[in-house]
């Protein structure tokens, strides 16, 4: 008798205890800015199957939380004419688009062995192959002869890093740092937030940012018919300040030692030859969704043309509507995916909204290979290149950055990349069957959470 009335109070507490916490964090999910098919799938699994999603949204359902922007240095940005909140105007004396996976190769690799004071580099993802490994050990040699080499690593896929390499690497004086451990940090709403940005800064002079991860797939010594398309650019002058910036901040979160500033840069390089370009962080160290506000209002405000490339396609309903709006409206819109991306899932929830987008006349174009690239065109007045992809992973929740050009040669530029890629593409949306419709419901249901 008295084990069943304890077994009965031990249950009335636990489904106390476990109402007060969904109604906690079913509050959370309605106070935070996310997508609404987000907030939904969360509240649901909140609301119907508690304690499975309790432990998940802990350590998954984070966005930003004020504790967190505590912990680390926030990101500022100042109102501009692109939209609200987003980087003041710098300008790059130099601009070289690395779209080829030998030139961009060839010009990390050159960059490393002529850096005379500082590396600075963020990436997602380190090979454990010949590009990889080649490229540890240039920085092996620089940090040997006494330059400053810092490289921070995202956590989530450390697995392919050349672990043996890194270990030399740190005994050659070089500092390598994991961001944001995935089992150092478990139930505090940080597992999902990954760290996805580019940026390799040389001597506080030049830096490269876009798409591409010191791996086999993006870059290499030699041309490869299995590499991926992909785009980064090198830039030099006063657009590499706030890039040290996102770098240093990055770093001081995750090593806890804040770095010196290595700009070596005149305060302003506006003459006739630099390109205006903005540098747009976004993240839980940014105050808003800096990249998706940019580029919800570029669409509204397009007047010609609207290209998008992206390897994972997978917008919430506002930009699904302004690129149907546009496409109405007689703007040239494009959408180029992959024919088969690295991720079947994401090609799955990407399917539906490429149709639903190609009967409002969008163009879809299927690159025949893998289309790494992010980068968008925006009229004659906006080329964008970064690490953000057009899916609500990037837009709301990763940390990234992206450079918007506004100057005309660097759309022309991107222009020639779309037209180049064009040639390897089929047009229209991915055929689907019975079968395939079904499993495509299914797989979209991931899409907030993806």
């Amino acid at each position: 008798m008295l084990g069943a009335l304890g077994w009965l109070v031990a249950h009335h507490v636990v489904t106390v205890f476990v109402a007060v916490v969904t109604a906690g964090l079913s509050a959370a999910v309605l106070g935070q800015r996310r997508p609404t098919g987000s907030a939904y799938a969360w509240l649901l699994v909140l609301l119907f199957i508690p304690y499975l999603g309790i432990p998940l949204y802990v350590v998954f359902g984070g966005r930003k939380f004020a504790r967190r922007a505590r912990s680390k240095t926030p990101l500022t940005t100042e109102a501009t004419g692109i939209a609200p909140g987003i980087a003041a105007e710098s300008h790059a004396e130099t601009v070289l688009w690395l779209d080829d996976g030998v030139l961009a190769y060839e010009t990390f690799l050159s960059q490393i062995k002529n850096a005379k004071r500082s590396i600075r580099l963020v990436t997602f993802v380190v090979g454990n192959d010949p590009t990889g490994r080649s490229l540890i050990e240039a920085l092996i040699e620089r940090a040997s002869a006494g330059v400053e080499v810092c490289l921070l690593i995202d956590d989530f896929l450390r697995i392919h890093a050349p672990k043996q390499l890194l270990k030399k690497l740190e005994a050659s004086g070089g500092r390598v740092r994991r961001f944001m451990p995935l089992f150092h940090v478990p139930f505090r709403g940080r597992g999902n937030l990954r760290n996805h940005r580019k940026i390799a800064l040389f001597d506080g002079e030049r830096a490269i940012v876009g798409g591409m991860n010191l791996a086999e797939e993006y870059l290499g010594p030699t041309p490869s018919p299995t590499r991926w398309r992909d785009l980064s650019t090198l830039v030099s002058g006063d657009v590499v300040g706030p890039l040290d910036a996102i770098f240093r901040a990055d770093w001081e979160h995750a090593a806890g030692v804040a770095l010196e500033p290595q700009i070596k840069v005149a305060a302003s390089v506006s003459g006739a030859h630099a390109a205006p370009v903005r540098v747009v962080p976004s993240g839980p160290d940014a105050p808003n969704d800096a990249i998706y506000d940019a580029l919800l209002t570029a669409i509204f405000r397009a007047e010609s043309r609207v290209w998008i490339a992206t390897p994972y396609f997978i917008p919430d309903e506002p930009l699904t509507r302004a690129l149907a709006i546009a496409a109405r409206h007689g703007i040239d819109v494009r959408v180029f995916v992959p024919a088969e991306s690295n991720h079947t899932v994401a090609d799955l929830v990407a399917g539906p909204s490429l149709r639903e987008l190609a009967g409002e006349g969008v163009e879809v174009l299927r690159y025949r290979g893998m289309l790494h690239a992010k980068t968008i065109l925006v009229d004659e007045s906006i080329a964008v290149v970064g690490s953000a992809n057009f899916d609500m992973r990037s837009l709301f929740l990763d940390y990234e950055v992206a450079l918007f050009f506004s100057g005309l040669p660097e759309v022309t530029r991107l222009a020639r990349w779309f037209e180049a890629t064009l040639a390897s593409c089929d047009s229209g949306a991915p055929v689907a069957g019975w079968v395939r419709t079904r499993v495509e419901l299914v797989a979209r249901l991931l899409a907030p959470l993806l």
